[in-house]
């Protein structure tokens, strides 16, 4: 087994769709993307402000829950470290915020790597609908549902809240070298 594959997943060269709900329909006319909670700056950027901030590019691997990875996904948006340099974060923890009512939540320090970012394009191409576009946070090192689609808005917190998986069983944190599918693989560390 490659040390880049977690245990527990198959690699694949497809990328499935897998999603709870109906596909939203957001346009680039009504797209808002909102930072608020504990931040010094709270913000509501529409499409053409959110893709005006700085670019990059991140070549990561992505894993899934139902135990699939890809290798080696070209992501095209702005980072994290970006929106968050533009706001000013207090809070220790994020809920992530989808148009489709999803949230997840993620602690700050699993955000602050210069791999995470809100993508917009896959691949060079544009993220399609059924993929999370227009918007997507990507966050290679967890399981993909912390890589929320249709992403409208991140809530900066100071106490942890479960997310929509977590409140239905999923692990708390997710990272998937260390197969954390499900609550009750849950450590005191976790």
């Amino acid at each position: 087994m490659s040390d880049r594959l977690p245990p527990g997943q198959t690699l694949t060269e497809k990328w499935p769709v897998l999603h709870y709900a109906d596909v939203p329909q957001v346009t680039e006319e009504s797209f808002r993307f909102k930072v608020f909670g504990r931040v010094e700056r709270p913000v509501e950027w529409t499409w053409k402000e959110l893709t005006s901030l700085p670019c990059t590019q991140v070549k990561s691997d992505f894993h899934c829950v139902t135990t699939w990875s890809k290798y080696d996904n070209v992501w095209e948006g702005v980072l994290w470290r970006t929106v968050a340099e533009r706001v000013g974060i207090q809070g220790r923890y994020t809920m992530v915020h989808s148009s489709d009512g999803y949230y997840t939540n993620v602690p700050v320090e699993w955000l602050d790597s210069p791999d995470v970012l809100f993508a917009w394009s896959h691949n060079g191409q544009p993220l399609t609908a059924e993929h999370g576009g227009p918007l997507r946070l990507v966050v290679p090192k967890l399981y993909a549902w912390k890589s929320a689609k249709w992403v409208s808005g991140v809530e900066l917190m100071d106490q942890d809240r479960r997310g929509f998986w977590e409140e239905r069983g999923y692990h708390n944190r997710g990272e998937p070298f260390a197969e954390e599918r499900y609550s009750y693989q849950e450590t005191s560390e976790s």
